[in-house]
């Protein structure tokens, strides 16, 4: 029979594990509040184990866009239409580093009539075949564009209905102020945290964002990590250059490497400059690149790469 990391008390009694660490049980709350002194530094140490455990480990599949099924880059520049990078050899300096200035260009468009997000190359696709004005997934009629206090009106119908992409979205109105809502930081974390709990990815991301703007870097990190695990590249890539500024290299490489291992263009650059200064080996790069490049591929097709010429050329 079991007996409790503090009081020794046995029989009958249902153990509850620190759910910090997991090493330890206890009968109750006093229990292992009278423990505490002696379990803090050992519960640190496993707690802090198995979030980098968590942390580091591959990270789930991209989302896919509802019409083409193709993975969804979070900045264009991931599968933009350039030669794969050369890892035999000394140009894996020429990988996709052409048109960096695509590179903040959203890739996916959330649409309130429907509550789907589809990728630029179907809505590309869609506008071509003389569709402009109507939703590239449900159909439905989009006379809204520009007229942001409009949509925030169709948003509202889908917070009602609890979408996590309209909560996100509305709370991303509230942070800059859009669509005639007054800006309100409070109000933005309030929604973001909604839309976590409704599995809102993109919500950690934008709560990381808003803590690192206000200066409170450990809840900065505490949220990049959690739209990290989830697979959040660009949040991952953060967490990298927190890690590099601090002078963590080791947990920076490791950052950096899942990060352009899913494609993202700017994890990747990185990698490269600190190859260039012999911090890290020409294997890792080899092997960072032919993942990176792979990613890449995945997340190609011929309407991205027609839509990625049109704004091109609009630059």
């Amino acid at each position: 029979m079991m007996t409790t990391s503090c009081c020794g008390e046995e029989g009958g009694v249902r153990l509850k594990a620190c759910k910090a660490c997991m090493l330890v049980k206890y009968c109750n709350a006093a229990c292992q509040k009278n423990h505490w002194p002696k379990h803090k530094k050992d519960c640190k140490i496993r707690a802090a184990e198995l979030r980098d455990a968590a942390l580091f480990k591959d990270p789930p599949l991209k989302d896919d866009c509802p019409i083409c099924f193709l993975p969804m880059p979070r900045k264009i520049i991931s599968c933009i239409s350039l030669p794969p990078a050369t890892i035999s050899s000394v140009p894996i300096y020429d990988f996709a580093i052409a048109k960096e200035e695509l590179a903040n260009t959203e890739t996916t468009q959330y649409y309130s009539c429907c509550g789907k997000s589809v990728c630029r190359g179907c809505m590309y696709s869609f506008y071509k075949s003389s569709n402009l004005g109507y939703c590239s997934f449900c159909k439905a009629e989009r006379n809204i564009i520009g007229d942001t206090t409009v949509r925030v009106e169709e948003i509202l119908k889908r917070v009602d209905a609890n979408d996590p992409g309209a909560i996100c979205t509305l709370g991303a109105y509230y942070k800059e102020g859009k669509g005639g809502l007054l800006q309100d930081r409070a109000k933005a974390i309030e929604l973001w945290t909604e839309a976590v709990k409704l599995g809102s990815i993109q919500a950690y991301y934008c709560m990381g964002n808003i803590y690192h703007e206000g200066g409170d870097m450990k809840k900065a990190k505490f949220h990049w990590g959690a739209a990290a695990m989830a697979g959040h590249e660009i949040a991952r890539f953060n967490l990298g250059g927190l890690e590099l500024r601090s002078g963590n290299m080791e947990r920076a490489m490791k950052q950096l490497r899942i990060a352009a291992s899913s494609g993202y263009h700017e994890a990747m650059h990185v990698l490269i400059t600190v190859f260039g200064k012999g911090v890290v080996s020409r294997e890792l790069i080899d092997s960072t690149l032919a993942a990176y490049n792979n990613s890449c591929v995945e997340m190609r097709s011929e309407a991205r790469d027609a839509m990625m010429r049109v704004i091109a050329e609009t630059i």
